[in-house]
Parts: C-alpha cells; sequence; structure tokens
C-alpha cells in the first residue's frame, strides 16, 4: 500500500483558533507528511479561523483542499461532505482542538502497509488540562479484532480523532450517516459487522484536550441520550444483545442522574488510566 495518506478535518464557528493551529500544526509537522488535508468549514466562520486556515494554505501550496458549506449541518455530514474530497484511499482523522503526536500517521501507515487486509487503524490517547505538558489520564482501548468487536458492543473502541481508515470501506459502509451526535460509533459498528478488520496501536499517539467542563459534558442528557440511540440502533440491526442495551441503557441513566463527584469516580476508576 502507498505511503500517501489525506487528513480529514472539520471546523466550525465556535472552534477557537489557537487550537486550531495547534491541531493542524501538528499534522502538517508529522514525520510522515500527508498529501493533503482536507478541511471542511462547516458552515460560515468568523475572521480569527479563517486567518488561520489561510495562512496555512498560503504557507503550504498545494497541500489543503477547502471545503466550504453554506450552512452548518453538523459534524458527520461534514465528514461525510469531506470523506468525498478526499483524494486518497487512506484517510487519517483529526479533530480541530487535539494534538497529534508527529509520530502517529507514520507508524498508522506501515500497519497498513504490514496489513492490507486492515480497514481501520486507531490509537489510545493522553487526555490533558490546559496544557499539552499536563497530561492527566489516558484512554486505552483494544487492540485485537476479536476483542475491539466485543467492545463496540457496549462502548467505542476507537478513540475517534486517532483513526485512520480507508476510504473505499468507509463508503461502502454508508459513511457517517444521518445521526446528529455519536456517528462514529454507530459507523464503526457498521464497518466491523460488515466484515472490515480493525486494530488499535497500543500507545498514545494523540493528546486530547479535556477539562471540568467534559465531564458536564458527558453529564447532560443530550450526550446520554445519543448514545442510548446509538447502542439501539446497533441492536436493531442485530449487533448487539438485548443485554448489552439494558446495561448501555441504565448506565447512562445513571451518568446523568449521578452527583458529579461520583461520575468522576467512575470515570476515573472504570474508564481512564489515571498518571497522577
Amino acid at each position: 500500500m502507498e505511503a500517501k495518506y489525506s487528513v480529514l478535518m472539520s471546523v466550525y464557528y465556535k472552534e477557537s483558533p489557537h487550537f486550531l493551529k495547534e491541531s493542524i500544526e501538528s499534522m502538517v509537522r508529522q514525520t510522515l507528511k500527508p498529501d493533503e488535508i482536507v478541511i471542511v468549514k462547516d458552515g460560515e466562520l468568523n475572521k480569527e479561523l479563517n486567518i488561520v486556515i489561510e495562512n496555512f494554505s498560503s504557507n503550504h501550496p498545494g497541500l489543503f483542499n477547502i471545503v466550504e458549506l453554506d450552512n452548518n449541518l453538523g459534524l458527520g455530514k461534514a465528514l461525510d461532505i469531506g470523506l468525498e474530497n478526499c483524494k486518497n484511499e487512506l484517510i487519517a482523522r483529526m479533530d480541530s482542538d487535539d494534538i497529534s503526536l508527529h509520530d502517529r500517521c507514520k507508524e498508522q501507515v506501515k500497519v497498513f502497509q504490514n496489513d492490507p487486509e486492515l480497514c481501520i487503524i486507531g490509537t489510545n490517547i493522553d487526555e490533558f488540562y490546559d496544557e499539552p505538558t499536563n497530561v492527566v489520564s489516558s484512554r486505552i482501548v483494544p487492540t485485537k479484532h476479536k476483542d475491539i468487536k466485543r467492545f463496540i458492543k457496549r462502548r467505542s473502541p476507537f478513540n475517534h480523532p486517532t483513526v485512520m481508515f480507508k476510504k473505499s470501506k468507509v463508503l461502502q459502509s454508508g459513511g457517517y450517516g444521518f445521526l446528529r451526535r455519536k456517528q462514529d460509533l454507530d459507523l464503526f459498528s457498521r464497518m466491523l459487522n460488515s466484515g472490515c478488520k480493525a486494530s488499535n496501536i497500543n500507545k498514545s499517539l494523540l493528546l486530547f484536550r479535556s477539562n471540568e467542563n467534559s465531564f458536564k459534558r458527558r453529564k447532560s442528557w443530550d450526550n446520554c441520550k445519543s448514545y442510548i440511540k446509538v447502542i439501539y440502533t446497533i441492536w436493531k440491526r442485530g449487533h448487539c444483545s438485548t443485554l448489552d442495551l439494558i446495561i448501555v441503557t441504565i448506565g447512562q441513566i445513571v451518568m446523568f442522574l449521578a452527583p458529579m463527584k461520583l461520575l468522576k469516580w467512575i470515570s476515573n476508576s472504570f474508564l481512564r488510566e489515571r498518571l497522577n
């Protein structure tokens, strides 16, 4: 398999220009350089965000493909449009506020080259507060295909901003689809259950920006309801059991109702690996 790959990002008006700059910079500086970086402007952006994108485009002629949408369509639809505009088979996802380590894409491409049957590869992440040096926890995901298939029945087995996948396989599986939230989990389930082989590199190759507000977002009813909805959608397709659906539903309701201190304890004790 060729070493060429595209980077796929989506940006909307609420993003931080400083975070966006750090995110794009981390992809431009990959040890294995991307062949193109596709940035979808999901609706009209403010002046500061546009300046960041324009500066990178002018400083790296021919590298950036900017796709502009008239209206904000949401992450899933924006990524599907971006997918169609990527010219390479291998596509590295990247969020507009995270930071990829310099060897991330080199290591992922190498794994694809060693096993051409693979369709999607992710990595672990280190979560940080405020500054990239302040890493507080890691999210460790299963590495082997059989463990990933079992894990996805209740939780996402991938850290979405870290994944690199084959464009053709994503499109064959229907892309990100129409769910407003948790589209990545739905897509990964469809890919795995259509026969796509998956793996995760057992290294943290991305710094994930987090803060105290992250717990509030996870605890919100919109987030909990969306998680239940996507697992229900997966259950209807026969890709998880009724017991899996019940456990996820109860877990999300408990998360919504639990005091913040209890939520943090559950997350830090069972869902993350604390580093300090």
